[in-house]
């Protein structure tokens, strides 16, 4: 059997190549008919409920019978048809929260229940661009502030340390989130940065050590996972984050986490319906 490498095939069978978007690690395919079609359905993964409830409400979304078709999850999916604007463009919504955990009875926050949510709306609803909103924590050394919401350029790992020449690349697993230049210059109050996903609130000293070298704004999660599974899908991936607490800062992570996450969701409330506005009616490329 002859074996040919990714590039040799698809220089061979998929001339749409030299329009593949490129990072220092991973690829992301998006074919140029897909990026010309309609935007019709956003999905939207939140991790936990009080991250979105802010954001059901305004929507008034209602739980969606065409979810869980292919695995067991506590994932909750809501959806609804919203229409934006004086030209009334409709885009449906829908909007997953991991769900809470039949063990603990909390949010199942986190990488694992994260990825399997994104593969579970992806499979079932096949939106045409997944967003993953929530909280996060900021770095005072690169200008955050409580209260903040960046539209994230780029997803790292900080804690999945391979250090091992031929895995460290993949331990850190960088990925581009999609180019949005129309969106950034007409929503201007959002912040650009790097997140860096792990599965603890709180960081290690080698966990700040590896948030540096990522040149990490924003720290949280869930992102980086969920931008895997979008990568593995081809379904464009847009990230915003809503800053609840300073990493580098004087004061506890779970202190100001808990102080500030009402107000973090009412943020979302305010930003990602404008998001959503702008996509609605555009095609990916517009972008």
């Amino acid at each position: 059997m002859r074996l040919y490498t990714f590039s040799l095939v698809c220089e061979r069978y998929f001339p749409f190549t030299s329009r593949i978007r490129h990072n220092t690690t991973q690829r992301t395919i998006i074919m140029p008919d897909e990026e010309k079609r309609t935007i019709k359905t956003i999905a939207v993964l939140i991790a936990m409920e009080a991250e979105a409830e802010p954001l059901i409400s305004s929507f008034k979304l209602r739980p969606c019978p065409k979810s869980h078709h292919h695995a067991p999850l506590p994932s909750v999916v809501r959806s609804g048809e919203i229409a934006f604007g004086e030209e009334n463009k409709a885009v449906e919504i829908v909007l997953v929260t991991c769900g809470q955990d039949s063990t603990h009875s909390v949010d199942s926050v986190g990488t694992v229940n994260a990825a399997l949510c994104a593969y579970e709306v992806l499979k079932t609803h096949a939106p045409d661009v997944l967003i993953n909103a929530g909280t996060a924590g900021g770095f005072q050394s690169k200008g955050c502030e409580i209260g903040d919401v960046f539209l994230v350029s780029e997803v790292k790992f900080h804690d999945r340390r391979i250090p091992i020449p031929t895995f460290t690349s993949y331990g850190i697993g960088a990925i581009e989130t999609l180019k949005t230049p129309n969106m950034r210059a007409e929503i201007t109050s959002l912040k650009s940065g790097i997140c860096s996903t792990g599965n603890s609130l709180d960081a290690t000293d080698v966990d700040r050590e590896m948030m540096l070298q990522n040149d990490a704004s924003v720290k949280e999660m869930e992102a980086a996972a969920v931008a895997k599974v979008c990568e593995m899908f081809k379904t464009p991936f847009v990230c915003v984050k809503a800053i609840t607490d300073i990493v580098d800062g004087p004061h506890a992570t779970e202190t100001e986490f808990l102080e500030n996450l009402a107000m973090a969701g009412r943020r979302l409330q305010e930003t990602v319906p404008k998001v959503l506005e702008f996509m609605s009616g555009k095609s990916v490329a517009d972008l």
